[in-house]
């Protein structure tokens, strides 16, 4: 094969609280227990990925005033998980999820600084934002923030914390005994930053990191997560599933890179994808449905159509035809993060005619309408699939996302990842150390105005 193809990433999401995760299934084990996050990382640097991704839980989900039975799982500190992983791995990327939201920018550069030091320059950010005023609730200034300054917010924080992280030359550190130097004037430099969400007078305490900046992901579909990803991100988080939406979705974020002084490398776009493997395509497909069966349980079912309705809908059969009413002019049924956004009624029109239209039951629509992007078949398959997707510019690449803790991923890198070798688009070894060399993502110089030197 030609060395000209384009090579994938793969990264590997540690299942968490969704309803991707099969946690009643007899061989998903604990979320919790060190040895499981563990599992998961050795396997995806068995395989070569670029990153371990963590997401982030900050509040339990409600539903009709009780907790939400897909969150119930828990959900240990973030960066303590990394931390920890950094000691027992040696080139795999370790991914985090924090708050733009509910953080401030020194606390969080000190953070991902330390986490890159110690990893030896393997740290990310995944940089997520929340206007919700009940997870708000757990901090101290709870709900203050509107929906449409989150962005702003989210902005100056990265702005903020890309400050920090310039503050400190790259060779600030000379250590020069002899002469009783430990670094020379002007080489750590005080930080200044006033702006309507910050107002910043300080200095860094940590000196500049192996990868600089950490490599920075976003997750955000709108027409404004876009623009923030196109101008902050080093890597997008999405979730289209086909391939005409995949490489619509790349063409538009990829082509607002220019604005930013930005080239087309700078930015990878990793879709969220799931996969079953079979003996045969029609073995990887009965898998598959019965996973997803196992994904949307009965009771899973009404409780998603419920945060469309806005009503109880208990008296309501799974397996049979959805509700006669409409919607209620309040859907708050929900409290925490919901898949559901838009008008209700417009969901609920157009699961109508979809249910109609395929002949399905409540449970099976919830099914259809909440499934990942999947690759289903044999390793062969499902590695020409991939690697379609990602020679067709849909993507760079995907995160992938196992439906067991914590072997979930095991039978990918045996049998999907030689395939993927074999057809020249995925590494045979590391070639570099840190996660930016895995991405293929340039060394981040000083970027930053607003670091003075004293």
């Amino acid at each position: 094969m030609s060395n000209q193809r384009k090579q994938i990433h793969l990264a590997a999401h540690f299942p968490g609280v969704n309803n991707t995760t099969v946690w009643s299934d007899p061989e998903s084990k604990s979320q919790i227990d060190f040895d499981s996050f563990v599992h998961l990382a050795e396997t995806a640097e068995r395989g070569l990925f670029d990153f371990f991704f963590l997401a982030e839980g900050l509040r339990l989900r409600e539903h009709r005033g009780q907790i939400h039975d897909l969150d119930v799982v828990g959900r240990p500190d973030t960066l303590t998980v990394l931390g920890a992983l950094a000691g027992v791995t040696t080139h795999l990327g370790l991914a985090g999820t924090i708050n733009t939201t509910f953080n401030e920018p020194y606390e969080l550069a000190r953070q991902f600084a330390a986490l890159d030091h110690l990893s030896d320059g393997r740290a990310a950010w995944n940089m997520v934002t929340s206007s919700d005023a009940f997870t708000g609730e757990n901090f101290r200034r709870g709900g203050y923030l509107d929906k449409a300054d989150r962005y702003v917010r989210a902005g100056e924080l990265i702005e903020g914390a890309r400050k920090f992280w310039d503050s400190w030359d790259q060779d600030a550190l000379q250590i020069d005994r002899a002469r009783g130097v430990f670094a020379p004037d002007n080489s750590i430099r005080d930080v200044t930053h006033s702006g309507s969400q910050f107002d910043i007078r300080g200095r860094f305490t940590i000196p500049r990191s192996p990868q600089g900046h950490p490599v920075l992901l976003q997750a955000g579909d709108s027409d404004q997560g876009r623009e923030f990803g196109a101008a902050q991100a080093d890597a997008i988080f999405t979730i289209h599933g086909s391939l005409e939406d995949g490489q619509k979705f790349y063409t538009d974020v990829k082509g607002r890179l220019a604005k930013y002084g930005r080239s087309h490398g700078d930015l990878k776009v990793l879709p969220a994808a799931t996969f079953v493997l079979g003996d045969s395509a029609a073995d990887a497909a009965e898998r598959a449905d019965h996973i997803r069966h196992q994904q949307v349980g009965p009771q899973t079912a009404i409780v998603f159509l419920e945060q469309v309705w806005g009503r109880d809908l208990s008296a309501y059969d799974p397996d049979g035809p959805l509700p006669d009413v409409e919607p209620a002019d309040d859907t708050n049924i929900t409290r925490g993060r919901v898949r559901h956004a838009k008008d209700p009624r417009e969901i609920a029109a157009a699961w109508r005619a979809k249910a109609e239209a395929e002949k399905l039951s409540i449970r099976e629509l919830i099914i259809a309408v909440t499934t990942r992007q999947q690759f289903v078949g044999t390793a062969a398959q499902v590695a020409e699939e991939i690697d379609r997707y990602v020679q067709a510019d849909a993507c760079d690449g995907f995160i992938l996302v196992p439906h067991l803790t914590p072997a979930g991923l095991d039978e990918f890198v045996e049998k999907v990842v030689p395939e993927l070798q074999n057809r020249g688009s995925f590494r045979s070894e590391y070639s570099g150390t840190t996660l930016r060399s895995h991405l293929e993502l340039r060394h981040p110089h000083h970027q930053t105005e607003g670091v003075r030197a004293s």
